[in-house]
């Protein structure tokens, strides 16, 4: 909290808002920056504690949501979309190749009872997706899909990267830490996109359509910045991890 030693020394120059990325300009309404880091990750207190409902490994409510104003859990999407949804969402944010066999036993299981614990769904994925000496529990991707579901990730993203772009001064630069292929991909278009010498007039980018203009960013890292061998023996949950960056012209 804000009576840590660490946090003391910065004294007035230091603010928390309880905000998600998208309100990142009206914290900021009266200010602007030299820089903004944007950490996409989760705390690993939020996901180790049970009552939160992040982790498939112990027994809690089937929750998800990063701020609990929210109005919408996991509970509710697993218990209530149809099967065709949850294969999407399994599909397009946990990469998992098995969504269709497992929205079908999600919504068998909820037709004989309501599935409403972390331990409940694992075992459910688990059961039409035997681990079979598989390193990683076979729900990982499911977990990971529902959460980002929950909180709209993406979408935060997406409102977060225009937010940041809009507070930042001329000279300022953005650093975006990742730790999901989606997430990357969004701020690398973001900041390719920036960095091109033209617009295009419609969807599709050929050369017909481009209109040229100066650059408005200047990118710090043509590739994505990766955690080396020691921080992930470290901290083995930096292993996906991936920071761009970039300067604002």
């Amino acid at each position: 909290g804000l009576n840590s030693p660490f946090l003391k020394r910065f004294g007035d120059r230091l603010e928390l808002h309880r905000e998600p990325f998208a309100g990142l300009a009206k914290c900021l309404a009266k200010a602007s920056c030299d820089g903004v880091l944007l950490d996409l990750g989760v705390s690993s207190p939020q996901l180790d504690e049970a009552e939160r409902g992040f982790s498939f490994q112990v027994e809690g409510p089937l929750d998800m949501r990063m701020d609990r104003r929210q109005p919408v859990s996991a509970t509710q999407l697993v218990n209530e979309l149809e099967a065709g949804e949850l294969t999407t969402i399994f599909w397009e944010l946990g990469g998992e190749r098995r969504s269709r066999r497992i929205a079908r036993a999600i919504v068998e299981q909820r037709n004989m009872q309501r599935i409403e614990t972390t331990l409940q769904l694992a075992d459910t994925v688990e059961r039409v997706c035997p681990r079979r000496g598989a390193r990683t529990h076979p729900a990982t991707g499911v977990f990971q899909a529902l959460r980002m579901a929950v909180n709209d990730e993406l979408g935060q993203v997406q409102a977060g990267l225009d937010a940041a772009w809009s507070v930042l001064k001329p000279g300022g630069c953005l650093a975006v830490i990742t730790f999901h292929s989606g997430e990357d991909r969004l701020v690398k278009q973001f900041s390719r996109r920036l960095a091109k010498p033209y617009t295009v007039r419609g969807d599709v980018d050929v050369p017909e359509l481009r209109e040229p203009r100066e650059p408005l960013a200047r990118e710090l890292s043509r590739k994505a910045i990766k955690p080396s061998d020691a921080e992930v023996g470290r901290n083995p949950r930096s292993r996906s991890a991936q920071m761009r960056a970039m300067e604002k012209l």
